[in-house]
């Protein structure tokens, strides 16, 4: 039986932690939100999150997406 917990694929990421899933700048992901490929969230601080689903989903090069 497996006793690792499960991963939750919905949770909010640091934008360090979301560039580094995509191997790529935490500016390419404000980038990206700013033109509506990658929504981020804000915490009460006024911090951004993105969510792990939503930084999986993007396609390989996000920005070959807006012409």
């Amino acid at each position: 039986m497996d006793t690792a917990p499960e991963r939750d694929e919905d949770q909010l990421l640091t934008p360090a932690e979301a560039a580094k899933l995509r191997r790529v700048s935490q500016r390419s992901l404000r980038r990206w939100s700013a033109l509506g490929l990658l929504e981020a969230e804000k915490t009460p601080g006024g911090h951004r999150r993105y969510r792990e689903s939503k930084v999986r989903a993007l396609g390989a090069e996000p920005e070959q997406a807006v012409a």
